[in-house]
This record gives structure tokens, sequence and C-alpha cells, in this order.
């Protein structure tokens, strides 16, 4: 680690020394690491870096070496800084603390609270309906906070597949009706009424959980503007089969839209009827770009099959 980064590490910690830990995991595309720093007589026993560095040879695990892609991995970076300088401490859900951020041109250096040692040390492959319920009261607390917030320094549509930053999915697209109804979709939730920051990337990866249930949420480089369905339809495909996407559908919305109210400085029935009239579209949006990105998914199923198809017909 460069020395410029370990004393900003000491001093922004109030640290003696530090010792490199582990590695938790590799950035996307290689465009970095995140790694788990010991500190010695600090407030804190660790924190984790996220630490940036712009690769030589880029290398996209699906094979999408593009600048367009490249470029939206970079801004994405940028927007995450942006977000734990400017908006993190407004979230009423819980997320890690920020103590530091520094740039040295390519590189960027992020000293993030580690939440492991603050409590929430699990990581979930599979979850029970405990277990989404926290996630879906997480997501309500987070969109609660910035409801009606403009998204400065952040994406404007948040997520990292909205239409306008995916031009090449959707030209390599083989679902003609898809295909033509792309734009529409995302106008529809785009010039939605009710707007609040979107987490982006809200997949159950990215949760934190506690022993005592209590849930952290961590991944903020996609945070933007827009309909807060997006984040719940995405969560809710990366946990559950179709056929419990299918049957819980309605125990879903209830259940999130009764955290949300709770979390409302008082009860907004327009809101809640617009978001739910969205949800849909917000499946079908995402199943637009998963078809064009990797049309052999495991989340292209039957269940988002049935609800693009009814999106599509509605229109």
């Amino acid at each position: 680690m460069d020395e410029n980064f370990k004393s900003i590490i000491l001093q922004k910690t109030g640290a003696t020394a530090l010792q490199e830990k582990e590695m938790i995991q590799q950035l996307w595309s290689g465009y970095g690491k995140i790694m788990r720093i010991e500190l010695e007589e600090a407030a804190v026993q660790s924190v984790v870096i996220k630490h940036v560095q712009l690769p030589a040879v880029k290398n996209h695990p699906r094979g999408w070496n593009t600048n367009i892609g490249h470029q939206r991995k970079v801004k994405s970076y940028q927007v995450e800084a942006e977000w734990y300088k400017t908006y993190s401490e407004k979230s009423a859900a819980r997320l890690p603390k920020c103590f530091a951020i520094e740039q040295d041109g390519e590189e960027m250096f992020m000293v993030l609270e580690d939440l492991d040692a603050a409590g929430y040390p699990i990581r979930k492959n599979n979850v029970k309906w405990k277990e989404i319920a926290a996630c879906l009261e997480w997501l309500a607390k987070f969109h609660a906070s910035y409801i009606g917030q403009i998204p400065d320094g952040l994406w404007e549509v948040g997520t990292y597949w909205h239409l306008s930053t995916r031009p090449q999915e959707l030209e390599i697209l083989d679902d003609v009706k898809l295909k033509a109804a792309a734009p529409l979709i995302d106008e529809k939730l785009n010039s939605c009424k009710f707007k609040t920051f979107v987490h982006g990337d809200a997949k159950l990866a990215n949760f934190c959980f506690g022993k005592n249930g209590a849930v952290a949420g961590v991944d903020f480089q996609y945070v933007g503007g827009g309909c807060g369905m997006k984040d719940i339809a995405y969560f809710i495909g990366s946990c559950l089969n179709q056929n419990d996407c299918k049957r819980l559908e309605s125990k879903i919305l209830d259940t999130y839209f009764e955290y949300l109210q709770n979390e409302l400085k008082e009860n907004n029935e327009a809101l809640e009827k617009e978001w739910r009239s969205l949800y849909r579209f917000a499946w079908a949006d995402f199943h637009r770009f998963l078809k064009g990105w990797s049309p052999g998914h495991w989340k292209l199923n039957s269940y988002s099959e049935q609800v693009t198809a009814a999106v599509i017909k509605s229109l």
C-alpha cells in the first residue's frame, strides 16, 4: 500500500499502526480490491479499504470490454465517493461510516467502517422470509430518507442497468417486442411523480446480516434518482426462485409499503399507488437488460417472461 494512503488511514482513525489482514474480494473486472486492515490503539479495531485502481488491461467476466463500460465503471466510483461525502449520513438505513476518501490520479481510496466488527458479520446465499422482510425494511428506510431529493453528483437515473447506459446490450437483444418496448418502459419509470434515491445494486450479496437479525447495506456505486420499485424487483430477483416470486408478490409489496409508510413523516397513499403500479415495469426493465447482457442467465425465468409480456401488452 502507498505510504501516503497508509498515513491517511492512521490520521483519520487515530491508530498508531496498521496491518493488512486480508483481501475480501477483487472489484468487478479487475478495477481494484477491497481489503480489511487491522489497526492498533484506535477507536475501532479494523477498517475496510476500497482501493480503486483502473486496470491497464480490461478484463470483463462476460467479455464486455468496451469504452462505454469502462467509463460507466469510472463514473460509478466517482458517484460512490460523492455519495459517502454528501449523502450517506442522511440515511436512516444502516450502512458503513466513511472515515476518509482520497484520490491520487486514477487511484481512489475509501476508508470505511468494518461492518463485520460492527456486528454484521453474516453473508447469506439463501434467505427465509424473515431475512427478506429485514432487507425490505432496510430498503424502505433508505428510500424514505431521500424522497424528493435531487441526486446532484450521483447518477441522474440510478441502477447499473438503466437504458441510457446500456445501448450495446439493447442493440443485440433479439426479443423484438421487448426491444421496441424498452424506451417506453424506461420512460414510464423515469417519469414517475414520486422519486427517491435508489441503491441501484440491491442484490442479496450487498446485504450484511447481524446475529440479531439486523441488516446493513454496502456498495453504493449506482445510487441515483428514480422509483424505489427498481430496488425491490431487483432484490427479490436475486434471492427467490420464479415460483416464490409469483407466489409472494403481493406479500412482498404489502410488507415493503407497510415499512415505507411507517418511515414517512405522514402516510402517502398517492406514492404507494404509483409505485405499486410500477413494480412490474421495474421487473421488465431489468429483464430487458439481462436478456441482452447474458441471455442464458439463471434469473431469466418464466415469471420474468410472463411479467414482461404483461407489461408490454399494457403499453
